[in-house]
């Protein structure tokens, strides 16, 4: 079950069967994943060892002729990490015409007698944000790996510090995916603010960029987010309804996510199990979704015909036997309960172009898997934390987060980020040239 649905009403996961059961894959790393290995390399520090003692004639060892290195071992190792108190004196001199200048305060440096440093803030933001350590926990986990005793008030300020000084990185971040060919959106619950009430955070997510807003699963939320209203390219989304509302008139189209699909397909196998229509689908489906990889693999601009023809006709002829097989029940659209799976259906026979639009332009994604990877982290975070009190603290996480993880896109490393905005120079991702 996906993280958007875990709050569904009447959605429950599905049964777990053993371990092992109905995967084929091996256990451990998969072929072609990447990986890491224990390589040997120019070392930071050589430490030499001689033979000490006695010889087995008796002689004293530290006299033998030394004949060089016999063997060499490596051994990946960090350095102890101890806060260090630095004292910053702020000289004054006398000029020649007798004026007094004083030097000037680093920029690094508050204008107070005693601060934190640039380095320990970033490391309360690294833990409490991207490594999802409540603040507590935070506080004492510096207080054991550095020696430096911080208050939980300490870590929470770092992050209303950290989200001051990115507000601009994060509206030009909003605005390079309002600009994007194609993004992925996708929302999920959050338990914030007072006891029993519910939020919702909001993903816009492209190949390059992410960005999260908290607010509720509504119109207004997302015109709130102000992305879609403006967007002008295409939409990868499940199939709720707001990202296909006609509102958003600017969009180029919308691409649905052929994992949603092929999970409700198979909601759809289990709920009919004599039906060959459901395995059909997916296996069409699936097919697509292979030859849209081997397509983009190649630099081409679409999926050749000779390839999307046949499964496409296959997935079409899918979805006629499954509305022949799974009558619609009389009586209004919003108000009636049809059978499982004539929904789906219908989606899929009502927007055949918002099915395969990934095949005629390799650009856009069949599957919006970026978009859940983009926001499983915020089902991390409650199950550690639980309920986040703090609406406007909370949506200073979601901005640190869209700026951590825009920096991760680029290949930067999220703890040098971090130290650069507690210097008060942040990162900001370049800005494409005009195609």
């Amino acid at each position: 079950m996906p993280p958007s649905a875990d709050d569904l009403p009447g959605r429950v996961p599905p049964k777990r069967g053993r371990r092992g059961e109905g995967s084929k894959r091996g256990r451990g790393k998969q072929p072609g994943a990447p990986g890491t290995s224990m390589a040997w390399a120019e070392p930071d520090e050589v430490i030499g060892h001689w033979p000490a003692g006695a010889c087995g004639c008796g002689a004293d060892l530290a006299d033998a002729a030394d004949l060089g290195v016999a063997r060499s071992f490596q051994q990946l190792e960090i350095p102890l990490m101890t806060a260090r108190r630095v004292q910053h004196d702020l000289h004054q001199a006398r000029c020649r015409c007798g004026e007094v200048q004083v030097a000037a305060r680093p920029e690094s440096v508050p204008d107070a007698a005693v601060s934190i440093g640039a380095n320990l803030r970033a490391l309360a933001v690294y833990l409490l944000v991207f490594q999802h350590v409540p603040a507590e926990r935070c506080a004492q986990l510096i207080a054991d790996v550095t020696g430096a005793r911080v208050s939980v008030g300490f870590v929470h300020s770092c992050l209303a510090k950290a989200a001051s000084v990115i507000a601009d990185v994060v509206r030009l971040i909003k605005t390079l995916i309002t600009a994007a060919v194609v993004a992925g959106f996708d929302e999920t619950t959050l338990r914030c603010g007072r006891a029993g009430s519910k939020k919702y955070v909001l993903a816009a997510v492209t190949e390059r960029y992410s960005l999260f807003f908290l607010g509720r699963r509504t119109l207004e939320s997302f015109r709130d987010f102000g992305i879609l209203p403006v967007f002008g390219g295409v939409v990868v989304s499940d199939r709720y309804a707001n990202y296909f509302h006609p509102g958003w008139e600017h969009i180029a189209g919308n691409q649905a996510c052929l994992a949603h699909l092929i999970r409700d397909y198979q909601d759809a196998a289990e709920c009919y199990p004599g039906a060959i229509w459901p395995v059909q689908a997916q296996r069409a489906l699936r097919g697509l979704i292979r030859a849209w990889h081997a397509a983009r693999d190649a630099g081409q601009l679409q999926i050749p015909s000779l390839v999307t023809g046949p499964l496409i006709r296959e997935f079409r002829h899918a979805v006629l036997a499954g509305l022949c097989d799974v009558p619609r029940v009389p009586g209004p659209r919003s108000s009636t309960a049809q059978h499982p799976g004539r929904d789906l259906l219908e989606f899929c026979s009502g927007r055949q172009a918002d099915v395969t639009r990934f095949c005629y332009d390799t650009r856009v994604w069949p599957t919006n898997n970026i978009s859940e990877r983009g926001v499983r982290p915020v089902k991390t975070q409650q199950k550690i934390s639980g309920r986040l009190t703090s609406e406007e603290a909370t949506q200073d996480r979601l901005d640190i987060r869209s700026y951590l993880d825009t920096a991760r896109k680029h290949g930067c490393n999220v703890l040098d980020v971090l130290r650069s905005v507690m210097t008060g120079a942040p990162w900001s991702p370049a800005v494409p040239a005009p195609s």
